[in-house]
């Protein structure tokens, strides 16, 4: 479906058509209509699927009309990095509208913070926060929500994963009840159901693409032990030059140090990232992976949700989530905006479980590929029983950059 299909307003068309796009998503093409009509909205929908377009551009249609020094529409996001996509989106769709926003966020200097004051007060009129943030605003009491007419819950599986349930709903009680409630989500649980009962009143409901990786994202795993993580990764981006941005998940911040340390040692142009740098320091490292001058980036699961950098070529999980639908956020960084992406696993003896729950989730049996030449052998491939075994397709084929004539070179 075109966007102008979708009875958005010229201005407002033509950011989008200065941005590039000219299609909306499945989960655009679903939303925006149902949040034109001010109805409560429950969506789920994969990483990478447009969610925050899904619900900033209607928003933007609606306040277009409305006095300014009002704050209309409040998102609670989970991190800083996500305050800051969105806002940044924020700006280039209303961009030939005169609506303003500002992303509330932790981490800050004194001058930030009077600056979040200045907007929370003066009523501008779109707020991104996280929910620690925003609380200490409220708190102080000058915070100006009578107007509020949405609210926005982005990521919120992922903003209960890191415990703000409780934060979540100490900002609602602050917040005008005659409102309009969205939620977004990439995957479903209980717990995710429980607080839509709780926050909306009779939503539409939205399912895409539940808990799978995109299409377009070809997936394989290499089973080794802990030594042969970082010789492998060194042996599969060596001499591939067409190969410019890779981004590795570590599950703790002191492998994230470790992996930097040894991809540094045999020349590679690495930066590390974890939620121990100050703002400052983060940014400057993802603008340097984002302009490609960093080749790459090393990372916690910071970065697994709502950061947008376009163009990676390879995700590689140095460890195996702990969370299988964490799997699915950190594959999603690769293949977007309808390109195509490599993800590798690097499964050890202990995480062949997990794995197995990963393929269960996805509903697809990850390739396990062979270790290259001169690494030795890896451990095999023996999971725990299962409770339903799995009868399914690869989705990845031998035809990978990994295994072309720079590995027959070598033997």
């Amino acid at each position: 479906m075109k966007f102008q299909e979708l009875k958005l307003s010229n201005k407002l068309l033509e950011a989008i058509s200065f941005m590039g796009f000219e299609e909306a998503t499945p989960i655009q093409e679903q939303a925006i209509p149902a949040i034109m009509e001010h109805k409560d909205l429950i969506a789920c929908a994969q990483t990478g699927t447009g969610k925050t377009a899904a619900f900033i551009l209607p928003v933007l249609n609606e306040l277009a009309g409305h006095n300014k020094n009002e704050t209309k529409v409040l998102v609670i996001v989970p991190t800083r990095e996500l305050a800051l996509q969105i806002d940044q989106q924020i700006q280039g769709f209303s961009y030939f509208t005169p609506v303003e926003s500002i992303a509330i966020y932790g981490g800050g200097t004194g001058s930030e913070w009077d600056q979040q004051k200045r907007a929370l007060t003066s009523g501008t009129e779109i707020i991104v926060a996280t929910p620690g943030k925003l609380i200490s605003h409220l708190n102080m009491g000058y915070v100006k929500f009578g107007q509020l007419q949405y609210l926005i819950l982005d990521e919120a599986d992922r903003m209960l994963d890191m415990g703000f349930h409780e934060d979540i709903q100490k900002i609602i009680t602050y917040l005008p009840k005659e409102r309009q409630t969205l939620m977004f989500s990439a995957t479903m649980p209980p717990k995710i159901k429980q607080l839509a009962a709780k926050t909306l009143k009779h939503p539409v409901e939205i399912m895409i693409g539940m808990s799978k990786p995109a299409e377009d994202v070809l997936q394989a795993a290499y089973l080794t032990y802990e030594n042969q993580k970082t010789p492998l990764i060194i042996d599969l981006i060596t001499d591939k030059p067409e190969v410019k941005s890779i981004l590795i998940f570590s599950s703790t911040k002191k492998k994230v140090s470790d992996i930097v340390r040894g991809l540094r040692g045999k020349g590679f142009n690495v930066e590390g990232i974890s939620s121990d740098f100050e703002q400052s320091r983060r940014e400057e490292v993802l603008r340097g992976f984002r302009s490609k001058r960093t080749r790459v980036l090393v990372a916690t699961d910071v970065l697994s949700r709502g950061i947008d950098i376009k163009d990676i070529d390879i995700v590689i999980n140095y460890d195996v989530p702990g969370d299988a639908e964490d799997y699915v956020h950190r594959v999603g960084r690769t293949a977007r905006a309808a390109s195509s992406g490599l993800a590798i696993t690097l499964i050890n003896e202990r995480d062949m479980m997990s794995f197995r729950q990963i393929e269960e989730l996805i509903e697809n049996e990850v390739m396990k590929l062979p270790l290259p030449d001169g690494l030795g052998d890896g451990p095999t491939w023996n999971p725990k029983p299962v409770r339903q075994p799995y009868r399914g397709k690869s989705n990845f084929h031998s035809k990978s950059k990994f295994h072309s004539k720079d590995r027959r070179k070598k033997r």
